[in-house]
């Protein structure tokens, strides 16, 4: 194999770095639909230095995992649920009795993506027709089963589900999770 010199090292990946770069911002600035802050986003207006956002407590994020485990296991399904908080960082997980060894990571993926566009992840799904490098930000993952928590229209936290037989049923069990919240 041909070693590369610097010079073209630096080359590709400048050129990688840019693609990808390009792809995320084209990612976003799709998605965006105002540049105003989200609602659950407080801005320091006279500093404009700090801002402050809403998170779910930890409780809250157990009982809504909970009540989406108890939804899948009505139904007799096996899965997997992770609510992450709205950077994406993981709150709670349950597996369920049963659940599949990829369902852990699954759950975790689609919770982060449907926080990340603040949409179910269904919807995100059929957006891969018009833009397929969604697809390749990493921690992310289009198939149906996470929902988006919102407080005024922005999103807090994510719900992932997976395991279940389709990604329907995932998103089905997570709207449970999401509907706990909204008691």
């Amino acid at each position: 194999m041909k070693k590369m010199t610097t010079r073209a090292r630096v080359l590709t990946g400048g050129i990688t770095l840019a693609a990808v770069g390009a792809g995320v911002f084209g990612a976003v600035a799709a998605n965006a639909e105002t540049a105003q802050a989200p609602a659950a986003v407080k801005v320091d207006e006279a500093k404009k230095n700090t801002a402050e956002t809403s998170h779910l407590t930890i409780d809250a994020a157990t009982r809504a995992a909970q009540a989406t485990l108890d939804a899948a296991e009505q139904a007799g399904q096996h899965v997997s649920v992770a609510v992450v908080d709205r950077n994406g960082n993981t709150i709670v997980t349950l597996r369920g009795d049963g659940a599949g060894p990829q369902s852990y990571e699954s759950a975790q993926r689609k919770a982060y993506t449907a926080v990340s566009w603040n949409a179910p992840t269904s919807e995100l799904a059929k957006r891969l027709a018009q833009a397929p490098n969604l697809k390749d930000i990493p921690g992310t993952l289009f198939l149906g089963g996470g929902a988006p928590v919102q407080l005024k229209g922005a999103p807090i936290a994510g719900i992932g589900v997976a395991g279940a037989p389709s990604g329907d049923q995932d998103e089905q069990f997570a709207q449970a999770g999401v509907a706990e919240l909204a008691k």
